[in-house]
C-alpha cells in the first residue's frame, strides 16, 4: 500500500525466488551430449581440417537463419551445435544426453534429434564403427547430412516455438535481475529502524509483478514449445532410423574400400584428411576402437596412469567394479611382431616430477609398460621389462608368455625405482641381447622394444654401429615414448635417429595416438 513503510527483510524473501529462476536460466546448456574439453577438441579438430563440414555447417546455417542463441552467456548458432552433437554422439565411447529440462530452450530440438538418431536400432552396428575415431565419426555426420537437413525442415516449427521460449525465458531472467537491483536500491534507502520508504517499497512491488507476468508468458511459451516438439516427434524418428542405417553402411563401406587399399583402421585415425587418399604400407589389422568393460588386458593407459594416484585408485576400482574402464576394442587384429615385446623403462631421479594431469611420470611409464605386458600376453608374446637409470643400474623382469604372470611379480615390476641418472646404452644393448638369445633358441625374430624415458642422451658411434647390426639381423623395431622432454623429439635427435616410431606421453592421453602405438605391437 502506498505510502507505507515495509520492512526490508519482506521484501527480501518476495525477490529469492526470482534470483534463483534468473540463475537457472543462465546454466541452461546449448550441447545436448555431454563431453569433455577434449572431445570437444577432437570436433573442432576435425571441423577445422575436414572442408565437406565446414560447407555444411555453413549451408545449414544459411538454410536456417535466426537460430542463434539469444543469451549472451551461450551465443553457439543451433546449427553447428546439432552437427557437434552428432559426432560426438558417434564419437564418445559411451555418449550421454543431457536431461531435457538443463536444455535453453531454443536447443531442445537438436536433443529430440540426437535422442532419435541414438535410440534408433541401427545406432548401435554405426556406434560400433565410429566409437573413439573422430575420421569416422565425421564421415557418419556427413553420411547423415541429407537426413539433418530434413529433420531441420520437419522442425520449422517447433525451433521457431522453442525460439519464442527462449526468448520469453529470457525475458523473464531479466526480470527477475530487475527485482535485485530495485531490492538492492531499497536497502540503500532503509532507514536505521530496517524499514525501506513507500516509493522504494512499491518500486520493490512492481518489479515483482513485472517478473511475476514474465514468468507466465515464459511457462506459456515453454508449453507451445513442447507441444510443438511433441507433434514433430513421430517424423523426427521415423528420418533418424533411416540416417542411422544410411550412416552405418556408407561408414562399413569406407572401411571396407580402406582396408582393401592396405591401410588399416588405427592408421587412418592418425592420418591428416589431406593424406587419406596415400596408401599406408604394412597395415595390420583393425582396431574397432574404444569401449567400455572390465577387461584389464585391454585398459587404456590413460585409465592405468590412475593407478598411480592415491587418490584415484579408489576411483578406478569403483569404474572396474562397474565395468566401466575404457577399453580398446579390437576386432581380428593381427600383431605384426613374433618375438618378445620389451619395455625399457627409465627410473631415473627425474621421472619423479610431475607430468600430464599432475600425475608422475614414473606412474605414467609403468601404466604404458604394464598395458605392454598385457598386450603380450594376448598376442602370446614373451614379455620382458628392464628397468634403468645410470649405466651400474639395470634391473630385468622376464614374463614369459607359456607361464602366469603373478601378482607378486607384476607389483615388483612395477614397485621398483633405481633412481640416478640416465643411460641408454646398457639397457638397449640388454634388449638386443634378449631378442638375440630369444632367436638362438626358438628361431623367432621380429621383437619389439619399447623406450619410455624423460630425458636424451648421447650414444657413441661405436655402439650405434653394433645396434645398427642386431637390428638388422634380428629385424626387430624400436618404439620410443617420451616424457616431459620435446627436444628429444626434435629431428635430429639422439631418439629420433634410434626409433622407428617416436611419440610423446601426452600422445597417451588421446585415444587416436595410444591406439596408433599398441595397435602396431
Amino acid at each position: 500500500m502506498n505510502g507505507t513503510p515495509r520492512p526490508l527483510d519482506e521484501l527480501t524473501r518476495r525477490s529469492a525466488q526470482w534470483l534463483a529462476r534468473s540463475a537457472a536460466v543462465a546454466e541452461r546448456h546449448t550441447a545436448a551430449v555431454v563431453a569433455d574439453p577434449f572431445d570437444r577438441a577432437a570436433w573442432e579438430d576435425v571441423h577445422a581440417q575436414s572442408a565437406a563440414l565446414r560447407e555444411l555447417a555453413a549451408e545449414l546455417a544459411a538454410r536456417h537463419p535466426g537460430t542463434r542463441h539469444p543469451g549472451a552467456r551461450h551465443p553457439g548458432d543451433l546449427t553447428d551445435d546439432l552437427l557437434a552433437d552428432v559426432f560426438l554422439a558417434a564419437y564418445l565411447p559411451a555418449p550421454r544426453l543431457r536431461e531435457p529440462a538443463a536444455m535453453a530452450p531454443s536447443h531442445r530440438v537438436n536433443h529430440r534429434i540426437v535422442t532419435a538418431l541414438t535410440d534408433a536400432p541401427e545406432f548401435a552396428a554405426l556406434h560400433r564403427e565410429t566409437a573413439g575415431d573422430p575420421y569416422a565419426a565425421a564421415l557418419a555426420v556427413l553420411a547423415q547430412a541429407p537426413a539433418v537437413r530434413a529433420l531441420l525442415d520437419r522442425t520449422r516449427e517447433a525451433r521457431e516455438r522453442t525460439g519464442e521460449a527462449d526468448r520469453a525465458g529470457r525475458a523473464a531472467a531479466d526480470a527477475a535481475t530487475a527485482v535485485a537491483e530495485t531490492v538492492r536500491q531499497a536497502a540503500g534507502a532503509a532507514g536505521e529502524d530496517g524499514s525501506v520508504p513507500a516509493p522504494a517499497a512499491d518500486a520493490v512491488r512492481r518489479a515483482i509483478e513485472a517478473a511475476e507476468a514474465a514468468e507466465a508468458a515464459a511457462r506459456r511459451e515453454s508449453r507451445a514449445a513442447a507441444q510443438a516438439l511433441t507433434a514433430a516427434l513421430p517424423g523426427v524418428r521415423a528420418t533418424a532410423r533411416r540416417a542411422t542405417a544410411t550412416a552405418a553402411e556408407a561408414v562399413r563401406q569406407e572401411a571396407a574400400l580402406t582396408r582393401a587399399w592396405g591401410v588399416g583402421s588405427g592408421e587412418l585415425r592418425r592420418m591428416p584428411f589431406g593424406e587419406r587418399a596415400r596408401k599406408v604400407e604394412n597395415a595390420t589389422g583393425e582396431l574397432v576402437g574404444v569401449t567400455l568393460g572390465d577387461d584389464l588386458s585391454r585398459v587404456l593407459p590413460s585409465e592405468l596412469a590412475a593407478l598411480g594416484v592415491p587418490a584415484l585408485r579408489a576411483v578406478f576400482a569403483s569404474r572396474y567394479a562397474a565395468g566401466e574402464l575404457m577399453l580398446y576394442d579390437n576386432r581380428g587384429e593381427q600383431s605384426t611382431g613374433r618375438g618378445a615385446v620389451i619395455a625399457c623403462v627409465d627410473t631415473s631421479h627425474s621421472m619423479y616430477a610431475e607430468g600430464p594431469g599432475g600425475i608422475t611420470r614414473e606412474a605414467w611409464s609403468k601404466a604404458c609398460a604394464l598395458a605392454l605386458l598385457d598386450q603380450a600376453r594376448r598376442a602370446g608374446r614373451d614379455f620382458v621389462g628392464i628397468l634403468f637409470s645410470a649405466a651400474d643400474k639395470l634391473r630385468v623382469h622376464r614374463f614369459p608368455a607359456d607361464r602366469p604372470a603373478t601378482v607378486t611379480d607384476v607389483l615388483d615390476f612395477a614397485e621398483t625405482f633405481l633412481g640416478g641418472g640416465t643411460d641408454f646404452q646398457r639397457p638397449l644393448s640388454t634388449a638386443a641381447g634378449i631378442l638375440e638369445q630369444e632367436y638362438d633358441d626358438t628361431s623367432r625374430m621380429r621383437g619389439d622394444i619399447v623406450l619410455i624415458t624423460d630425458d636424451a642422451c648421447e650414444v657413441t658411434e661405436t655402439w650405434t654401429r653394433a645396434w645398427n647390426d642386431a637390428r638388422h639381423r634380428l629385424r626387430f623395431r624400436l618404439f620410443g615414448i617420451t616424457l616431459a622432454t620435446p627436444d628429444a623429439t626434435a629431428p635430429g635427435s639422439v631418439l629420433e635417429s634410434l626409433c622407428d616410431n617416436l611419440r610423446t606421453i601426452d600422445d597417451l592421453t588421446d585415444v587416436q595416438g595410444a591406439a596408433d602405438l599398441f595397435r602396431v605391437i
